[in-house]
């Protein structure tokens, strides 16, 4: 189911895409006058994407609308729904609880959330943290389960159910309902669960809801003033544009606008708002080591294979370019939004930009043309 895809499951992130496994050999390139960027953002529009915002490092640029009745333009300054990107703000602040000695990424999930892990196969005792942040833990992945997907990303259910709440531990019973992929720490296969599951060990261990955990430790720090964590909040902040979807299994057909929606749905897998500056701002500080100790950075950034061309740390992908250029960061996946911040492993150069079009777009042209465009 596309819809699906371009939600939360993803697969696994846009920068894991076939398209990037080129080999690297050219001179890396990139960081001039963005043309080829603006080219690739302009050629998404052509596509079909409603409107793109993006900013890499001091410029900005934007194509398209940000509302398809009014036909406003999309904003530098736009606020959207960032998916899956998420996951890094989360796997930062458990691998600061480590650096505390508050955790240790070899604790077994059961140790935190006795019983939650449970049913059809699956054994909190025999997870460990690490696995569940590098989607090695085999946890059945919630938002494949057919109920929800019919509830959550086709028009029927979606406008029925768009304000329910949904709680951490409701998602992961329904994870619950079907047998692991594989055992632990013998495969990888991306899980919106794990998160959910490691936003649960957070609020264990701190006594903190995760939310309040990425406000204090990461969001406040780093002046990140447009990023935010709504847990059941269903409408984003203004300045921000609209969100369309079609809702659909196929990309044809009517478009939805779908920007008010309940998140709890995607909980610490993918319910975080933010814009392309902070989130620059974000992958910038972490990999500049002024989030994590050099210890807790280097386990970050050990990557397990995906069978694709890139590896997947803990929250973080890492994935070499066509030009040699070896970028860090995620992308993210929700109804109406597709997202992707990337920056190079010393922090210098930064790229984060937004579909608000969940249904079309080539968002590894936008990387390549940023990272390797003349």
């Amino acid at each position: 189911m596309r819809t699906v895809r371009t939600t939360l499951v993803a697969v696994t992130a846009v920068v894991l895409s076939a398209a990037l496994a080129a080999p690297a050999f050219a001179a890396p390139r990139g960081h001039g006058d963005h043309e080829a960027t603006r080219e690739a953002i302009e050629a998404a529009v052509k596509d079909g994407v409603p409107g793109v915002t993006v900013t890499a490092d001091d410029w900005s640029a934007t194509a398209g609308v940000g509302n398809l009745r009014t036909g406003a333009p999309r904003s530098a300054d736009d606020r959207y729904r960032i998916g899956s990107i998420t996951k890094t703000f989360v796997a930062t602040v458990l691998l600061q609880l480590e650096a505390e000695g508050r955790l240790s990424l070899d604790d077994t999930v059961e140790k935190w959330l006795p019983g939650v892990v449970r049913g059809n196969g699956h054994d909190g005792s025999k997870v460990a943290l690490r696995q569940l942040l590098n989607h090695t833990s085999g946890i059945y992945n919630y938002t494949e389960d057919k109920d929800f997907g019919r509830t959550y990303f086709l028009a029927d259910g979606f406008f029925e159910h768009r304000y329910d709440t949904r709680s951490p531990r409701d998602l992961v019973a329904v994870a619950m309902g079907h047998a692991p992929e594989f055992a632990p720490g013998t495969s990888w296969k991306y899980s919106n669960t794990n998160y959910i599951v490691a936003g649960m060990v957070i609020e264990k261990v701190t006594g903190s809801p995760y939310g309040d955990e990425i406000r204090r430790r990461v969001i406040k720090p780093l002046g990140l003033h447009a990023t935010s964590v709504p847990g059941t909040r269903v409408t984003v902040p203004r300045p921000s544009s609209r969100a369309y979807s079609k809702l659909a299994e196929t990309t044809t057909g009517p478009t939805y606008d779908v920007t008010k929606l309940n998140p709890s749905l995607a909980g610490a897998a993918g319910g975080m708002i933010s814009d392309s500056k902070d989130l620059n701002r974000f992958y910038t500080a972490l990999l500049k080591g002024r989030l994590l100790p050099p210890e807790q950075l280097k386990e970050m950034k050990t990557t397990v294979a995906t069978g694709g061309p890139a590896g997947y740390g803990l929250g973080l992908s890492g994935v070499g370019l066509s030009c040699g250029v070896r970028v860090w960061g995620h992308d993210g996946g929700i109804h109406g939004s597709q997202s992707v911040a990337l920056t190079t492993g010393d922090g210098r150069h930064s790229l984060a930009f937004n579909f608000n079009g969940d249904w079309s777009g080539d968002a590894v042209a936008v990387v390549e043309a940023e990272f390797c465009g003349e």
